[in-house]
Order: C-alpha cells, then sequence, then structure tokens
C-alpha cells in the first residue's frame, strides 16, 4: 500500500493524541486517590470543573509535533541523525518558554539534555546516562514525544524503529530509548495489525533489553488474570511504583500503566483512555500515547463507539516553538506535515489541498467553532464534516429560524486570548504565539449554497484594539447564490493589533432555515501591506514603565528582553549572539521587512526574513563597520554578502530587508547597499536579530515583494 492509502488512519492517530491528551491533562498531577474521590472513572473532559480551558498548550503535544520538523529540515531523508533532530531542539525550542518542563539542570530531563545541546553536546550524548546518570536518562520523555516518528512511517516498523531512537537518545537513554522504540514499532505496525497480543509480540523483536522483556511479559500475565484494571494497577503501584525508581517521573511506572490501559481497553477507544486517566502517575501522556496507538489501530471508526470526543476539540491544538505562526494549528493541518513528509521517505506523490481549511478528512472541522458573543441571537444549529453534491469535502454550517435580528455565526481562532476565563490549571505552559492572519491579508472562501433560497453571507475579524478590548470588524453582506460562491476579502488594518478570530456570519431579512457547505476557506502568501507604528500610538496608555502590550506578543522572542519602547516601538537586548524576535507564518516567501533602527552598543544587529524558527533564517544587518547578508543554519552562519558601511553607535538608520525568489537585498536608508543570491529558504517569518547588545526599533512593516 502507498501513503495516501493510511492518510486517514494517520489522521486517526494524531486525533488520538491530542484527544488523550486533553482528556488527562485536567488530573495531572492528581493522586490515583484524588481522581478515585473526584471522578471516579475519567471518561470525558474535565477542564470544566478543574478550571482549565480544554484547548491548552502542552508538551506532549508541542513536543510531538515539533521535533518531528527535524524531518522536513533535512530534506525528509530516511539518513536522519539523532545531531538533526538534537539541532531541531536548539531551533524550535526558546529557552526557559516552550515545550518543556524547564525544572533545572538534573532535575528536569528534558531540560537537562537541552543545556547540553545548548553547550556543544551533540545528540545522542546529550541524553547518555554516562553524561546525566539514570534518575535524568530513564524517565518517561522519550516516549510522550514519539508518535509522529511512527505515524511517518506506516506499516514500517523497521524505520520506525531507527528513527524513534534518534529521537528518544537526543534525552534519555537505556530503559527510556526500549520503551520509546517499542511504542513507535506497535504503532507503525498497527496501521496494518489490529490484535493487541501480535502488537506486543512482534514489537518485542525490536527490544534486546531483557529487563524490559520480563516488565512486558509479567504485565502480560497480570492482565490476563486480572476481573478489573484496578487489579493491574495495584500491582503497579506496588512492585513499580515511583519510588521504587530514580527521577521524578520513571519511565517503568508510566510504561506500565499505558500498556494496562491498552490491554484492559481493548478495542473501546474511551476505556482505554479512561484508564490511562484514571489510573493516576503521568495521565496526559499515558492517555495520549494510547489515543495515538488506538487511533492509528482502531481508525476513525474507533471514536463513534462511545461518548463523542471528537467534537469539542474540534481538531484543535497548539504547537507552541519558536516557530510562532505555526502555533494556532488543527489536526489536519499537522496531519498534512506527516503525510508529506512520509510520501517524500517513500519517492511517492500525494495530492494535498493548497488550501488552510479543505476539510478533506472524515468528520475534519478544521476549529470551525461557534461564535458565542450575543448568544440570545445566535440560531446556529450545528457545525459538521459535509459533502457537497458533487463530492467535494467541506464544513456544513446548519441554522435554524435565521430572520430579522438574529444570525448565525462561527468562526476560528487565528491567535490566543489574552484574557482566558479562568484559572489556567496546574502545569500550565505558556503559549507563544504570532497571528496566523493579518492585516492586508486576503481571504478567500468558497461556498455551496445548498438551498433554493439562502441567507447573506459576510465576513469578520475580532481583534484586540488600542485598550487590549476585543473588537470586531465586519466586511459587506454578499447575497449567496444556489450552487457555488467564490467570496473574497482583505482584512483591514488593525494597526498592528491581532486578529484574534476569523468569522463567518450568516444573515437574512426573513426567514430562512437549511445550511451551507463552506468548502475552502484560505489566505496566504505575505500581506499586502502590514505596518506597526510607535509604541504610543497603539497603545495610549503606555508608560516608560510598561513591560508588554497585546500587540508586543504577537511576536515571540528568544531574545532576552523584548519590551514596548516609549519613545519608538520596541527595544531588543541579548547578552549573546543570536537573540532572535519573528512575527508572521511560514508561508511568508516574497516580502520587504522594513523598520528604523537606533544601533546601540552591539556586536550585529539589524533585520531577520524568511525564519523557520530563530536558527534558521536570513538576516541583514550592521555589524563591525559593515553591511552584511548572512544564512544562519543551526549553529553555523554563512556570509552571503558583505561591503563596508561606516556608522557610529545611536546613529539611526532605515533598514529594508527585500527576499524575493533567491535574491536578497539590503537597503539602508533607501539605498540597495548589498545583493546576494540564495535558495535554501524560501519562506518564513520576519523580524529582528540582536548579539551581544541593544537596539531601538520605530515601527515594522512588511510588505510584498
Amino acid at each position: 500500500m502507498q501513503i495516501k492509502d493510511y492518510q486517514n488512519q494517520i489522521y486517526s492517530g494524531v486525533l488520538g493524541k491530542i484527544i488523550g491528551v486533553y482528556l488527562g491533562r485536567p488530573v495531572e498531577g492528581w493522586s490515583f486517590e484524588k481522581i478515585r474521590e473526584h471522578f471516579g472513572e475519567v471518561y470525558y473532559y474535565k477542564g470544566h470543573i478543574t478550571g482549565a480551558p480544554l484547548i491548552v498548550p502542552d508538551d506532549d503535544i508541542s513536543g510531538t509535533f515539533a521535533f518531528f520538523r527535524a524531518l522536513e529540515d533535512n530534506g525528509c531523508s530516511a539518513r536522519l541523525t539523532a545531531e538533526d533532530i538534537g539541532n531541531a531542539w536548539l531551533n524550535y525550542i526558546v529557552e526557559n518558554e516552550t515545550i518543556l518542563w524547564w525544572g533545572g539542570l538534573c532535575r528536569s530531563t528534558e531540560h537537562t539534555a537541552y543545556l547540553r545541546l545548548k553547550n556543544g553536546i551533540k545528540a545522542p550524548e546529550s541524553g547518555s546516562e554516562k553524561l546525566n546518570g539514570k534518575s535524568m536518562s530513564e524517565q518517561i520523555g522519550a516516549e510522550i514525544f514519539i508518535d509522529t516518528w511512527a505515524l511517518v512511517n506506516p506499516a514500517n516498523p523497521d524505520r520506525a524503529a531507527d528513527m524513534a531512537r534518534k529521537a528518544a537518545s537526543v534525552s534519555h537513554d537505556g530503559l527510556a530509548i526500549d520503551a520509546a522504540v517499542y511504542l513507535a514499532v506497535m504503532e507503525a505496525m498497527a496501521f496494518e495489525e489490529k490484535e493487541i497480543d501480535t502488537l506486543l509480540d512482534k514489537g518485542l523483536e525490536y527490544i534486546d533489553n531483557p529487563f524490559f522483556k520480563e516488565l512486558v511479559g509479567e504485565l502480560r500475565r497480570r492482565c490476563r488474570a486480572a476481573e478489573d484494571w484496578h487489579e493491574v494497577r495495584d500491582w503497579i503501584a506496588s512492585e513499580h511504583g515511583y519510588e521504587k525508581y530514580p527521577g521524578n517521573c520513571p519511565m517503568v511506572t508510566n510504561h506500565l500503566t499505558l500498556l494496562m490501559a491498552l490491554i484492559m481497553g481493548g478495542d473501546d477507544f474511551n476505556k482505554a483512555c479512561m484508564i490511562a486517566c484514571s489510573a493516576g502517575w503521568d495521565t496526559d501522556c499515558n492517555s495520549g500515547n494510547v489515543g495515538c496507538l488506538n487511533g492509528i489501530r482502531l481508525g476513525l471508526e474507533g471514536f463513534s463507539t462511545g461518548t463523542d470526543l471528537r467534537k469539542p476539540v474540534a481538531d484543535r491544538l497548539y504547537v507552541v516553538t519558536s516557530d510562532g505562526g505555526e502555533t494556532v494549528s488543527d489536526a489536519v493541518i499537522e496531519t498534512r506535515k506527516i503525510v508529506r513528509a512520509a510520501t517524500m521517505l517513500n519517492g511517492e506523490e500525494v495530492e494535498i489541498p493548497k488550501e488552510r481549511y479543505a476539510f478533506e478528512y472524515p468528520g475534519s472541522v478544521q476549529g470551525v467553532i461557534p461564535f458565542d458573543e450575543n448568544q440570545e441571537e445566535q440560531v446556529l444549529t450545528r457545525i459538521e464534516n459535509a459533502y457537497d453534491s458533487t463530492g467535494e469535502p467541506g464544513c456544513r454550517i446548519s441554522y435554524e429560524g435565521l430572520g430579522a435580528g438574529v444570525h448565525a455565526s462561527c468562526c476560528v481562532d487565528t491567535f490566543i486570548d489574552l484574557k482566558p476565563k479562568g484559572k489556567e490549571g496546574t502545569s500550565y505552559f505558556d503559549v507563544l504565539c504570532s497571528p496566523t492572519l493579518y492585516s492586508g491579508q486576503e481571504i478567500t472562501a468558497c461556498v455551496t449554497a445548498v438551498e433554493d433560497v439562502n441567507p447573506d453571507f459576510r465576513f469578520f475579524i475580532q481583534y484586540f484594539d488600542e485598550n487590549d478590548e476585543l473588537a470586531i470588524r465586519y466586511g459587506d453582506s454578499v447575497k449567496l447564490k444556489k450552487g457555488r460562491n467564490v467570496i473574497q476579502w482583505t482584512v483591514p488594518d488593525t494597526r498592528g493589533h491581532a486578529v484574534y478570530r476569523l468569522g463567518i456570519t450568516l444573515l437574512s431579512r426573513f426567514r430562512v432555515d437549511g445550511s451551507i457547505i463552506l468548502n475552502t476557506l484560505d489566505w496566504s502568501n505575505t500581506p499586502v501591506r502590514y505596518e506597526m507604528g510607535r509604541s504610543m500610538e497603539m497603545t495610549p496608555s503606555l508608560t516608560p514603565w510598561t513591560t508588554t502590550t497585546s500587540w508586543l506578543k504577537t511576536f515571540v522572542s528568544s531574545a532576552d528582553h523584548f519590551n514596548p519602547d516609549y519613545t519608538v516601538t520596541f527595544s531588543i537586548c541579548h547578552e549573546r549572539e543570536n537573540g532572535v524576535v519573528t512575527t508572521g507564518s511560514s508561508d511568508w516567501d516574497d516580502y520587504t521587512v522594513s523598520s528604523v533602527i537606533t544601533f546601540s552598543q552591539q556586536d550585529l544587529a539589524g533585520l531577520a526574513a524568511r525564519a523557520k524558527g530563530h536558527r534558521q533564517y536570513y538576516g541583514a544587518v550592521l555589524t563591525g563597520g559593515c553591511a552584511e547578508i548572512y544564512k544562519q543554519k543551526n549553529e553555523q552562519r554563512t556570509i552571503l554578502a558583505k561591503e563596508p558601511f561606516g556608522y557610529r553607535i545611536d546613529e539611526t538608520h532605515r533598514l529594508a530587508f527585500t527576499v524575493k525568489g533567491e535574491t536578497l537585498k539590503l537597503y539602508i536608508d533607501g539605498e540597495n547597499v548589498l545583493c546576494a543570491e540564495d535558495s535554501e529558504y524560501s519562506c518564513g517569518q520576519a523580524g529582528f536579530v540582536v548579539d551581544s547588545g541593544a537596539i531601538l526599533g520605530d515601527g515594522f512593516v512588511v510588505e510584498r515583494a
């Protein structure tokens, strides 16, 4: 079979992963006794009870889908190395901010591995027992990030084992790598093999560790003899509880719990995740791995045998990295990346929709949810995946009693809620994020109107205004005609403030009932023009002591200090090489980024373009009496063009960096001073870079080239 034949199962595995994580997240860190006392068995999401949002940033999700990008960044080569994956850690992690639990050196396994990498120790030595000891190297983290290495290798356990071993070795060693490989192999085989016992048997063929094999064998015997999962859980607690192993989240306890949930849950997706969530220990990690494996093994049909766990999630997830424009994501977008990489690995081809929203997988809605402002006026009744009369997929939006004075409205998130309701919950990770949608971008929707009489259609955006309050801007109403409609709208100028949501409103002056099908929704490429002005223009209440604003949060910074500046717009300070600040998304290709920069005491500073992470980008800078264009790739900085340019400390210059095709041009005060050619990076985000010093940025403009 070809990769295209496994696409639905890959999507199902992605869904299973995020559903499992969101089920287990609210009770992460709770004792078994506390979970039992409050909930008994966790069959459904508990965030509404514990006070945490349903869709939250989580290391299990971010790490799984971010570290996998090492494959994309290295041409989807089967010769990917552990060092390549370690480089992805350094590129996509913002230190002390994203993906990991930053618990400290020799306290947090992943933080320890990151520090080893940062200090020049390459993978796999970065995760070795020799360097870090068992208390760090045999923790759960090797397993929780491993699913994508199986998803990209459907029915290919040999290659899944190889990639999983390399990925796990970045931060772990010994038994932890065995467990990660065992899980990845079973997931890869589950595309074809559905019997749990067969998966467990064949998976062990990839493991040499006799202790690990003995553990798995004993667990399986306990599961066969038990009438209830609680009996097996009691055995794990007494013989292999946390106190039996060094470290704070040992692999053995959690891997046994994962296997118990898989075996005792059988072919019931909901039950297996329930066991993983209800048993305690690392609930979101274990449930996420079980959910992915069973998502692959049982397919999309596996989600329909119990309580509907798909609808509340609506495909949504966050992948929190330095690549901020890719933070707000969904299961379809992440599936496309995996499918694309898998086909390249196999030398195959596959058709993937170009539009951001195409709803091509059964049941997918890609984060389309009701817009619940003025709920008493909302007559939206249902959002669901559907096919039009030509067989093209889409998202059906249904309404009842739509008429004068009411509306049917839905939306997709394009940024994060800066004022979330309720408490964030224990170990809530920060969301570093850039919007996916900007002023000046052109939106296109293809809509099938299925009724004889149809409503009016109009776009709207919800954005954060200068007072950090949510405001709405509407487009013009368009009368839908029966059949296919193509509707376009240019996002209005929000003066640099973040677009939080893009919405669709259906209106009618007289009563209509029925539905429309949103076949595709897209915006792509660079904005025609996106501009931020001075700080005081965007935040009238700004003071010299203000350290952050809502519009500043549209940038992702790995610089030591990134703040609004009272006199201009930004101040950026960094004590070492490569302090980077970016905004935008991965499909920004040909554009000019510009700002008026005051150069303080720094070794190098200027603009960044086509950034994918913070160690893969082009820089256009002033440094050491010269103007320079360079390419940053991991730790290597390659000068592409360089000319003398005299400037003094505290001078101000307007820099503009144009990237168009393979041509890179730096303009200083309107004059083209440098030109270079390079083809490695074709698209990505824009921003600033500072080495060992500080700059002030007055304004920020991105224009399509």
